[in-house]
Protein backbone atom coordinates (compact mmCIF):
# COMPACT_ATOMS: atom_id res chain seq x y z
CA UNK A 1 0.00 0.00 0.00
CA UNK A 2 3.14 2.34 0.09
CA UNK A 3 5.16 4.33 2.89
CA UNK A 4 4.76 7.75 3.08
CA UNK A 5 7.10 10.24 5.21
CA UNK A 6 5.85 12.79 7.57
CA UNK A 7 8.17 16.00 8.63
CA UNK A 8 11.29 16.01 7.25
CA UNK A 9 14.98 13.76 8.15
CA UNK A 10 15.88 14.65 11.26
CA UNK A 11 19.71 13.96 13.37
CA UNK A 12 18.91 11.38 15.81
CA UNK A 13 20.23 12.68 19.24
CA UNK A 14 22.96 10.86 20.90
CA UNK A 15 21.28 10.62 24.72
CA UNK A 16 24.31 8.50 26.15
CA UNK A 17 26.73 11.03 25.01
CA UNK A 18 27.02 14.27 27.36
CA UNK A 19 24.69 17.36 26.77
CA UNK A 20 26.88 20.48 24.91
CA UNK A 21 26.89 23.58 26.67
CA UNK A 22 23.72 25.03 25.34
CA UNK A 23 21.55 22.09 26.40
CA UNK A 24 21.82 19.96 23.10
CA UNK A 25 22.83 16.67 22.17
CA UNK A 26 25.16 15.36 19.84
CA UNK A 27 24.23 13.40 16.87
CA UNK A 28 24.57 10.04 16.95
CA UNK A 29 26.84 7.55 14.56
CA UNK A 30 26.69 4.26 13.49
CA UNK A 31 28.66 1.69 14.91
CA UNK A 32 29.58 -0.35 11.80
CA UNK A 33 30.32 2.45 9.88
CA UNK A 34 31.33 5.65 11.73
CA UNK A 35 28.24 7.67 10.00
CA UNK A 36 26.41 10.18 11.59
CA UNK A 37 22.30 8.63 11.86
CA UNK A 38 19.08 10.42 10.64
CA UNK A 39 15.70 9.32 10.64
CA UNK A 40 12.64 9.62 8.95
CA UNK A 41 8.71 8.93 10.33
CA UNK A 42 7.18 6.90 8.25
CA UNK A 43 3.51 6.26 8.24
CA UNK A 44 2.60 2.74 6.52
CA UNK A 45 -0.55 3.17 4.76
CA UNK A 46 -1.53 -0.82 5.13
CA UNK A 47 -4.99 -1.55 6.28
CA UNK A 48 -4.06 -4.36 8.10
CA UNK A 49 -0.98 -2.09 10.07
CA UNK A 50 -1.84 -2.25 13.72
CA UNK A 51 -2.20 1.36 15.13
CA UNK A 52 0.77 0.90 17.21
CA UNK A 53 2.55 0.42 13.86
CA UNK A 54 1.36 2.80 11.62
CA UNK A 55 3.82 5.72 12.12
CA UNK A 56 7.55 3.76 12.29
CA UNK A 57 11.07 5.16 12.45
CA UNK A 58 13.40 4.53 9.73
CA UNK A 59 17.37 5.40 10.45
CA UNK A 60 19.28 5.95 7.75
CA UNK A 61 23.56 6.18 7.94
CA UNK A 62 24.82 8.92 5.94
CA UNK A 63 27.58 11.54 5.77
CA UNK A 64 24.93 14.04 4.74
CA UNK A 65 21.26 14.46 5.67
CA UNK A 66 19.35 12.38 2.45
CA UNK A 67 17.46 14.29 0.63
CA UNK A 68 13.83 13.14 -0.05
CA UNK A 69 12.35 13.04 -3.27
CA UNK A 70 9.74 16.18 -4.37
CA UNK A 71 6.19 15.15 -2.72
CA UNK A 72 4.14 14.95 -6.35
CA UNK A 73 1.55 13.25 -4.43
CA UNK A 74 -0.93 16.29 -3.74
CA UNK A 75 -1.06 14.95 -0.54
CA UNK A 76 0.56 16.30 3.22
CA UNK A 77 2.79 12.92 3.09
CA UNK A 78 5.23 12.49 1.01
CA UNK A 79 5.56 8.85 -0.81
CA UNK A 80 8.84 7.10 -0.63
CA UNK A 81 10.80 3.96 -0.71
CA UNK A 82 13.56 3.10 1.41
CA UNK A 83 16.92 1.11 -0.36
CA UNK A 84 18.41 -1.48 1.28
CA UNK A 85 15.56 -1.65 4.12
CA UNK A 86 16.65 -4.05 7.18
CA UNK A 87 14.58 -4.86 9.92
CA UNK A 88 15.48 -6.32 13.58
CA UNK A 89 13.15 -7.86 15.86
CA UNK A 90 14.33 -6.63 19.21
CA UNK A 91 12.37 -7.32 22.96
CA UNK A 92 10.53 -3.55 24.25
CA UNK A 93 10.63 -4.10 28.05
CA UNK A 94 9.91 -0.44 29.26
CA UNK A 95 6.13 -1.20 29.16
CA UNK A 96 3.76 -3.04 31.74
CA UNK A 97 4.45 -5.98 29.63
CA UNK A 98 7.48 -6.88 27.54
CA UNK A 99 6.58 -6.95 23.64
CA UNK A 100 8.34 -7.78 20.16
CA UNK A 101 9.25 -4.16 18.74
CA UNK A 102 11.53 -3.89 15.41
CA UNK A 103 14.06 -1.16 14.62
CA UNK A 104 14.39 -0.44 10.66
CA UNK A 105 17.57 0.41 9.04
CA UNK A 106 17.69 1.61 5.29
CA UNK A 107 20.53 2.96 3.31
CA UNK A 108 18.63 5.42 1.45
CA UNK A 109 15.12 6.74 0.42
CA UNK A 110 13.90 7.41 -3.09
CA UNK A 111 10.97 8.29 -4.69
CA UNK A 112 8.72 4.97 -5.63
CA UNK A 113 10.32 3.43 -8.29
CA UNK A 114 13.33 4.43 -8.38
CA UNK A 115 15.17 1.81 -6.24
CA UNK A 116 14.52 -0.52 -8.83
CA UNK A 117 16.02 1.70 -11.63
CA UNK A 118 18.95 2.46 -9.57
CA UNK A 119 19.79 -1.25 -9.18
CA UNK A 120 19.38 -2.66 -12.80
CA UNK A 121 21.07 0.68 -14.18
CA UNK A 122 24.00 -0.28 -11.31
CA UNK A 123 24.19 -4.00 -12.49
CA UNK A 124 23.76 -3.22 -16.19
CA UNK A 125 26.54 -0.77 -16.54
CA UNK A 126 28.79 -2.86 -14.09
CA UNK A 127 29.03 -5.16 -17.19
CA UNK A 128 30.41 -8.86 -16.37
CA UNK A 129 32.42 -10.28 -13.31
CA UNK A 130 35.45 -11.85 -14.01
CA UNK A 131 35.83 -15.76 -12.12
Amino acid sequence: MGAFMKGSVEPVSDFDAPARPDGSRPQQVDKESGLPLWQVTVLDADDQASRRDTAVSVKIAAQYQPVPPDNTSGTPWRPVEFVGLTALAYVDDSGSRPRVAWSFRADDLVAPGEAKKSASSSSASSGPRAA
